[in-house]
């Protein structure tokens, strides 16, 4: 199982038509997508990070997690969406500690 979460800060206003729509066309083309499962959109309420929200899902293993990665509507949405309205992040990948 592997774990995938990314904190980011978007070039919109806090609140705004713009951050709205692109969360919500995050999570429909990011659920889309086979071998997502437990996709969480969450929102920052501490002061100690410029990351306004958070993007986590679960994989099964590492070849769920790769197909994802590679799939052309995750490829595409990092490269029309990501891109040019993601102003910083932090990606962190974790698996169960034993």
């Amino acid at each position: 199982m592997i774990r995938h979460t990314v904190s980011f800060a978007l070039v919109h206003p806090a609140d705004s038509d713009e951050e709205r729509r692109f969360l919500d066309d995050a999570r429909r083309t990011l659920t889309s997508i086979d071998g997502v499962d437990e996709f969480q959109i969450a929102r920052q309420v501490s002061g100690k990070s410029p990351h306004r929200f958070q993007f986590s899902m679960v994989f099964a293993d590492a070849d769920a997690y790769a197909a994802y990665d590679a799939h052309p509507l995750h490829q595409d949405f990092v490269a029309s969406r990501w891109v040019p309205e993601v102003s910083d992040f932090q990606e962190l990948d974790f698996i169960p500690w034993s």
